[in-house]
């Protein structure tokens, strides 16, 4: 109805929407917005369903749900994601490059379990199904905020019906002592003492390029791994190893003695860059650092990977030797991580236990070094095997057709 009274009639005119609008309107529950519905029924039903949700503290108004998942996460996820610079650059990488295409102009409330079994299956098609997995992870913890925020009821990601890509072995492969050796033998010079610690120690090659001669205590036979050196966006910094947590690692008399005729040859040198991220407001740290660029700056991995690293590769027959004007062919299974794994089978092959190794890779858990690494255990099963046979007394020498066939 018109708001003027029409001057001749003395009454309001009706408008084209006359009757077209919702005439029944719930208001007064606390914690709820006002609601319009086009019938008594509807009206009720929902007063009843919202007066209980909103006694128990689980009232979501469904409005609140119709913001796009594309502007939900640039207007209110986003700025809550936390952990490292480079973790975060990760976690942004994979929903705006493989979530928001997808699914960034749907409403919140509209992405249903057949929405996502569809999204599953394209993303199966362009991404290996580990990589997909993190951007399946990434996007139900965008769900699992928009319920805090009160926008979800559920989290569609939970549903049965929705089956993530299955995850592959999660094993990693080490190199045969001797190729590690002859890598060892074959880099810059320079260099060679990367190899030693990150094969005789297990560190991480962010956590080599960022030792300092301070962290090596020969009296104990230790190495302190306080500090990385990490690469963002072009530019380097300091920040705490993988997990944030520092550790101590046993360093074999074979690393100390090479590590002290390195010192002998080759002074720290003194690198100031920020601590805890790229951006040049951070707090600037100093460090005396084992290794060094000859301009005495520290290194940056992507460089030493490809002038330094996968030349040795190349000189050994690892990877083949890399064209003029062209990229390296290598394989990710053969970058300078694989020296971690090598190390890993060496301490378990001698016994060692898994406990000891987690502490020492800086693992959170045994379990990871046991999911990781359990097949270089080749005495699994076996030592068990010889201690019940011990147990039971003396083992037959044949076994019976009958019972062998069964």
């Amino acid at each position: 109805m018109n708001k003027k009274k029409d001057p001749t009639s003395g009454k309001r005119e009706r408008t084209a929407r006359y009757g077209k609008g919702s005439r029944y309107r719930v208001a007064g529950i606390p914690g709820v917005r006002d609601m319009s519905f086009d019938t008594l029924e509807d009206a009720k039903a929902w007063l009843r369903r919202s007066g209980t949700d909103s006694e128990r503290g689980e009232f979501v108004d469904p409005r609140d749900g119709s913001i796009t998942v594309a502007d939900y996460v640039t207007r209110y996820w986003k700025a809550g994601v936390r952990g490292a610079p480079g973790t975060v650059k990760r976690v942004d990488e994979r929903v705006r490059l493989h979530v928001l295409p997808h699914l960034g102009t749907v409403p919140l409330r509209d992405v249903s379990a057949a929405v996502l079994r569809s999204y599953i299956a394209t993303l199966e098609g362009e991404c290996a199904p580990r990589y997909a997995r993190q951007i399946l992870t990434s996007l139900s913890n965008i769900f699992e905020t928009a319920i805090d925020d009160r926008r979800l009821v559920r989290n569609p990601m939970r549903a049965k019906s929705v089956r993530w890509p299955k995850a592959p072995e999660d094993q990693r492969e080490a190199w045969p002592l001797e190729i590690a050796q002859r890598v060892r033998d074959k880099i810059n010079p320079r260099y060679r003492i990367a190899v030693v610690v990150a094969l005789g120690c297990g560190l991480r090659q962010g956590e080599v390029f960022g030792l300092s001669p301070e962290d090596v205590d020969f009296q104990r036979g230790i190495i302190r791994v306080r500090r990385q050196v990490q690469l963002l966006n072009g530019r380097l910094y300091f920040t705490l190893p993988k997990g944030g947590k520092t550790r101590i690692v046993d360093m074999p008399r074979s690393v100390a003695a090479e590590l002290a005729a390195y010192f002998l040859q080759n002074p720290a040198v003194e690198v100031e860059l920020p601590w805890g991220g790229p951006e040049p407001e951070r707090e600037k740290r100093t460090f005396p650092l084992v290794l060094s660029t000859t301009y005495g700056n520290a290194i940056r991995a992507n460089i030493f990977n490809d002038e330094v690293w996968k030349p040795a590769l190349a000189k050994i027959g690892v990877i083949p030797m890399r064209e003029k004007g062209k990229r390296w062919k290598a394989s990710r299974r053969d970058g300078f991580h694989v020296l971690r794994h090598t190390y890993a089978s060496i301490i378990l092959e001698a016994g060692e236990s898994v406990v000891t190794l987690a502490r020492w890779l800086g693992h959170s858990s045994p379990t990871i070094t046991l999911d990781h690494y359990a097949h270089f255990m080749p005495e699994a099963g076996g030592k068990g095997r010889t201690a019940v046979d011990a147990l039971l007394g003396v083992v037959p020498e044949y076994v019976p057709e009958n019972l062998a066939s069964a």
